[in-house]
Formats: C-alpha cells, sequence, structure tokens
C-alpha cells in the first residue's frame, strides 16, 4: 500500500526551531572580565605584599633608631661616670693615665659607629659589646682611683701627723732657740768690758825723746789716753776692739780720717763717730791698763776734752781733761 503526503486539512506545519548560534563575543567579555579581576587581584596583593614590606622595614628602621638611642643613652651615660670620676681624680698615676687613653679609644670607636646613618645590626651589636666594655673599663677605673684616694688619705693623715710632729718640734727648737738667743745676749751683754781710772793728760815732747806732762793747749803735743780694763770673768780672752772718741772744746768729735777715724755702730746712739780705734788682747778675768796718745796735725785749742771708750756697741768709760790757756811766761 502506497503512502503519499497530502496536505493536512488544517494547513503546513511550522518548520522545526533551529539551534541557537554560539556569540564569541560573550566569550571574550567573560575572558576579558576573569583578566581583569585577576589583574585587579593581582595588584590588592601585590600592594599588600608591598605595604607589608614597607611596614617590615619601617619597624626594622624604627627598631634601628630605638637600639641607637638606647646605645646613644648608654653611652652619655658612661661617659658622664667617666667624666665624674676623672674630675675627683686628682692624682694620676701610670695605670690610671694608660686606662684614660684605653676608655678614650673605645669611646671614638662607639661614637664613630653610632653616628653612621644607616648602621647595621652587626655594627649596633658591636657598639654594643664595646659600650658594655667600655662600662666594665669604668668600673675598673672607679675602683683605681678610689684606691687612690684611700691612698692619699692616708698619705694625707700621715702628713698632717709629721707636720704637727715637724711644728711640735719647730716650736721646741724656738723655744730653745729663744732661751739660747736671751742666754747669748746675756752672755754678750756680760762679755763687754768695763773702763774705769780714764786719765788724759797733755804732753809735751822735748829734745832728746824726752816727754812732760802739760795742763797747757801750746806746749801740749799729744795727749795720753790711759784706763784700767776691769777683771770680767764671762769675756773671752783674745783680740778685742776699743773705739775712743774724743770731744773737743769746741763740743765736736774730732776725727782725722788719715789718721784711722771713722764711723762705727753703738746700741744705744746708732752710729756715731770714733776718733781712733784701739786693738788689745785681752785676758779672761784679769784687770789690765790700757795707754795710748793721740796726735793730730794741728795744735791743741784751750778747753776741755772728753774722752769716752766703747766696747761692745757699749759706753764702757768716760772721762775729761782741761788743757789751759799758757801764762803770761808760756
Amino acid at each position: 500500500m502506497a503512502f503519499e503526503n497530502f496536505p493536512s486539512a488544517t494547513g503546513t506545519p511550522p518548520p522545526p526551531p533551529e539551534s541557537p548560534k554560539t556569540d564569541w563575543r560573550f566569550f571574550l567579555t567573560i575572558g576579558l572580565v576573569i583578566a581583569l579581576l585577576g589583574t585587579w587581584g593581582y595588584i590588592i596583593w601585590d600592594k599588600s605584599k608591598v605595604k607589608e614590606t614597607i611596614q617590615q622595614k619601617d619597624t626594622l628602621y624604627s627598631s634601628v633608631v630605638s637600639e641607637k638611642d638606647n646605645l646613644k643613652n648608654l653611652l652619655d651615660d658612661a661617659t658622664m661616670r667617666y667624666d665624674v670620676l676623672k674630675t675627683s681624680n686628682a692624682k694620676k698615676d701610670s695605670t690610671i693615665t694608660a686606662k684614660d687613653r684605653e676608655i678614650a679609644d673605645k669611646k671614638a670607636k662607639i661614637q664613630s659607629i653610632l653616628s653612621k646613618a644607616n648602621a647595621t645590626k652587626e655594627e649596633l651589636a658591636q657598639a654594643k659589646t664595646l659600650i658594655a666594655s667600655l662600662n666594665s673599663d669604668i668600673e675598673s677605673y672607679k675602683v683605681q682611683v678610689e684606691t687612690l684616694k684611700g691612698e692619699n688619705m692616708v698619705l694625707t693623715k700621715e702628713k698632717e701627723a709629721v707636720t704637727e710632729q715637724r711644728n711640735m718640734v719647730q716650736k721646741n727648737y724656738d723655744s730653745a732657740k729663744s732661751v739660747i738667743k736671751q742666754r747669748e745676749d746675756i752672755i754678750d751683754v756680760g762679755s763687754t768690758l768695763h773702763a774705769s781710772g780714764v786719765n788724759i793728760v797733755g804732753i809735751d815732747e822735748k829734745k832728746g825723746g824726752k816727754e812732760k806732762e802739760t795742763t797747757k793747749a801750746k806746749r801740749a803735743d799729744k795727749l795720753r789716753i790711759s784706763f784700767n780694763l776691769d777683771e770680767n770673768r764671762i769675756a773671752q780672752s783674745g783680740s778685742k776692739e776699743l773705739y775712743i772718741t774724743i770731744t773737743g772744746p769746741d763740743g765736736k768729735e774730732i776725727a782725722v780720717e788719715a789718721l784711722g777715724s771713722g764711723m762705727f755702730t753703738t746700741r744705744e746712739e746708732g752710729q756715731k763717730i770714733f776718733t781712733q780705734k784701739v786693738q788689745i788682747n785681752y785676758t779672761q778675768g784679769q784687770k789690765q791698763t790700757v795707754s795710748f796718745d793721740w796726735k793730730q796735725n794741728t795744735n791743741f785749742a784751750v778747753g776741755n776734752y772728753k774722752i769716752e771708750v766703747y766696747h761692745n756697741g757699749f759706753k764702757i768709760g768716760e772721762g775729761i781733761a782741761l788743757l789751759k790757756k799758757a801764762g803770761l811766761f808760756g
């Protein structure tokens, strides 16, 4: 039986739907969106990493700065303690001087490291070690200084004791010296000779060497002065100097430099003119007579002649002689 296709009474049936075609632009857009999201994600991740790195560097920098500041404070503290010790140490020996140089060298090394802007951890660690060593040196320095102070205190006390002993000895010496001086003064004064029986006569020199005493000024060629030195048991035997001052009728001391006149020092009158200096050989404890002549280049004037005898700065005797005017027949 054969079948034929005949049109349906209801009409022609619709064609079957076509399957949708794939749009490549859609996939491209999806790909671009995914790529963009990936890029953004990477950028966000990268920025996060960079930020984290920066934070780490900031943290490290802050740590380094904080460590440097801490080390600097430690160095300043050590330096201050060292300066105080140096100030209090008035005396230095060779050991202290060597320690000074060693501490100064370490301080210089530490300051060199801390002055670096980009000091490494290793360098800061080295600085920290040096500061610890520096503090140890300063403690050792302190012990040495304290030892020296103790020695100085002992020496000071010993010096004070020696000074006190010296002062006591000096005081005793001065006291003894004063007593000795007083005794010497007593002996000195006590050894002063004393003259008695002072006699002055005019001498008329005759031809043939004969001499005759005279009271006439016109006839007197010289004055003969004599006196006794009394016994003195304090004065030592030996050469003694006696100063004789002759005062003329005009009230002036007679002085002829060519005949040995000059100046001497007295204990009560100061500087005084002497007419003649007489050297004698004295024997302790014995009485002896002294006699000498004064002959001047001019004639003797009429009037009183005063004779003063000095020994040891004291006046020990005096006398007066009158030379008269000659009579009508000479």
